[in-house]
């Protein structure tokens, strides 16, 4: 009997034992389908990752192909803007017109009167007209130094926004020299193109057939013939780019290749102008060397050519405008004390000067100078 109950119980635990056993295989079989099945989800997951990845790279790659196309056009419509303005005067045909603004040389000049126009040539350009200032600046090849660049630098950055807008800079290229005329496009196209595209900044070139015969100048030496037409040439070259800057602002400010500017120098010129009292004034002296600083009336700038081309051939510029302000302000039998005094109020000193020359290389070939003004 004992022996029986031991043997069921045997059995119990066999059957026991091998349910829990079938149980288990049969949890081990299910989770190594859910693991199967959790891998499978994973390698779908990072198969789906990489080709969202490579997507986004292309999408990346075409976007990026868009946005440089988009600069290209741009730069390409830049250009194009340039070289049309830069074109426009260069092929005028015969029959269109243009300003005759010039059309007073042709008086002084019987050599001019066989050409059907007269006119820069226009290398860079808006045309801006209606602001307050004209800023002219005369260059030419000076050997190595070449000061132009840090003289705009000087201009240009010490204008505030609203200044850079109401102001045209011209840089008037007097020189026959072609590789000097590609240096200077070359360095106000890259250095200052913002300023080119707002129209703020010109630059014309003047033709060849503009100068008179230079050969008939006063003369004793090879030294003196040379000295003789750089001074004639010098005023020349100031009288066509007066010509070229008078309808273009109400104000016309003088200056030179190898000068910097004081900061604000654009604020104090223009409330120092408006708070003159009397509209009679000549001109006014933004700086005590030679003829840099001056500011004219623009409505005033055609007899000041007409004057200057009368005695172009006897006498430096700035001795020029010393005479023609005798000759217009000075009253006959007035003693020179007299016409000195009056002439304060009518030309006026600002100071200090807000203009200073830096320049060593002169323009006159082989020359250096050194002056400064002391009271800069």
């Amino acid at each position: 009997m004992r022996a029986t109950r031991v043997n069921l119980l045997i059995a119990l635990l066999a059957c026991v034992l091998f349910g829990f056993s079938c149980f288990c295989i049969s949890r081990m079989a299910q989770s190594s389908n859910q693991f199967t099945n959790c891998r499978n989800h994973f390698l779908e997951f990072k198969e789906s990752m990489l080709r969202l990845k490579h997507k986004s790279e292309r999408n990346r790659q075409e976007l990026m192909k868009v946005l440089n196309r988009m600069k290209y056009d741009i730069r390409q419509r830049e250009n194009l803007s340039v070289n049309l303005v830069g074109k426009k005067v260069n092929t005028l045909a015969k029959n269109e017109t243009v300003s005759n603004t010039f059309e007073v040389l042709k008086f002084f000049f019987p050599h001019l009167r066989k050409v059907g126009r007269i006119y820069p040539d226009v290398i860079i350009g808006k045309e801006k007209i209606g602001v307050s200032f004209a800023l002219g600046i005369s260059t030419v090849q000076r050997g190595n130094p070449s000061y132009l660049k840090h003289m705009l630098t000087s201009l240009i950055s010490r204008m505030t926004p609203s200044e850079e807008k109401d102001s045209v800079v011209i840089v008037s290229v007097a020189d026959s020299n072609e590789d000097y005329l590609k240096s200077v496009v070359e360095i106000i196209t890259k250095k200052f193109k913002k300023q080119l595209n707002s129209g703020s900044l010109e630059v014309i070139s003047i033709p060849a057939f503009f100068y008179p015969d230079m050969s008939h100048a006063k003369q004793s030496t090879e030294d003196s013939q040379q000295l003789e037409s750089w001074r004639i040439k010098q005023v020349l070259d100031f009288c066509f780019l007066m010509l070229y800057a008078q309808p273009k602002a109400m104000y016309y400010l003088q200056l030179q290749d190898d000068i910097i500017a004081k900061k604000m120098y654009l604020k104090k010129i223009t409330d120092f102008v408006h708070n003159i009292t009397s509209n009679d004034w000549f001109y006014i002296e933004f700086s005590n060397v030679g003829f840099i600083g001056k500011l004219f009336k623009s409505e005033d700038l055609t007899d000041f050519v007409r004057f200057l081309l009368l005695f172009y051939k006897d006498k430096p510029i700035d001795l020029l405008l010393e005479d023609i302000f005798r000759v217009k302000m000075c009253n006959p039998g007035e003693t020179l004390e007299k016409c000195a005094e009056r002439n304060k109020q009518i030309r006026i000193k600002y100071k200090p000067p807000l203009f200073q020359h830096v320049g060593i290389q002169s323009s006159l070939p082989v020359t250096e100078q050194y002056y400064k003004d002391i009271r800069y």
